[in-house]
């Protein structure tokens, strides 16, 4: 879970941990160990700023960069932490990534992804997962693989009938037309759709097979990336 304040998800700030003179080891363990007991293990920033806002700039960005010297944590993307020893942490770490990259914007799995996750792309991305969002395009380079922000001009009313939720999974999942349509008005390559696959998996969600929030066919409960690479 992530600590954020922006659309979808919004929790207490936390700002009970701050110390007058230097942000030692032992603080930034405190308020990390605090964000764990409420799930939260991938941190963005200024999240992490604002629960030590009385610090001055210089102290909190040695006390961050002392943390993950040490490596109690991993940088993901610029402004984003993951919580390594967090007992919280679950298998999605890279989609979790993926939202605090992309706080204020609807995002869900999709293209590529989510074509192979429903067994109708002979294609299965390594190492990298596809994402539509309402936000900025983009690639991500982390240490739990590549996230590729694809810009979808759809609203988001309209966007959240086009998806599923799966249960205990951070980003939604496009239903299998949807992605197909993703695919095509971004102009992917489509010769790897298997459209006879596609119209029997389509076919299962009509009869209530995905609809509802059901986990695709294939669907990882966890990505071979998630842990951090040498």
């Amino acid at each position: 879970m992530i600590l954020d304040i922006g659309y979808p998800y919004a929790y207490p700030i936390l700002t009970w941990y701050s110390c007058i003179d230097k942000l030692t080891q032992i603080e930034l363990i405190k308020a990390l160990q605090a964000m764990d007991a409420l799930g939260m293990y991938v941190i963005r920033r200024q999240n992490l700023r604002t629960a030590f806002a009385h610090e001055s700039e210089k102290t909190f960005s040695e006390g961050l960069a002392r943390m993950v010297g040490a490596g109690l944590l991993v940088s993901a993307a610029r402004g984003v932490y993951v919580h390594e020893a967090a007992k919280s942490r679950d298998s999605w770490t890279i989609e979790h990534v993926a939202i605090a990259l992309r706080p204020a914007d609807l995002s869900y799995v999709s293209l590529e992804s989510a074509l192979s996750e429903y067994g109708v792309i002979s294609q299965i991305p390594v190492g990298r997962i596809t994402v539509m969002t309402t936000g900025r395009s983009g690639e991500f380079m982390t240490p739990y693989g590549t996230i590729e922000f694809t810009h979808t001009d759809r609203a988001p009313a309209g966007l959240r009938k086009a998806i599923n939720r799966v249960d205990g999974r951070p980003l939604r999942v496009a239903k299998v037309e949807t992605a197909l349509r993703d695919l095509r008005r971004v102009g992917r390559n489509l010769h790897l759709v298997d459209m006879a696959e596609f119209e029997e998996v389509l076919a299962e969600s009509m009869d209530g097979g995905q609809v509802g929030g059901d986990q695709p066919r294939g669907a990882p409960s966890t990505y071979p990336f998630d842990r951090p690479r040498p």
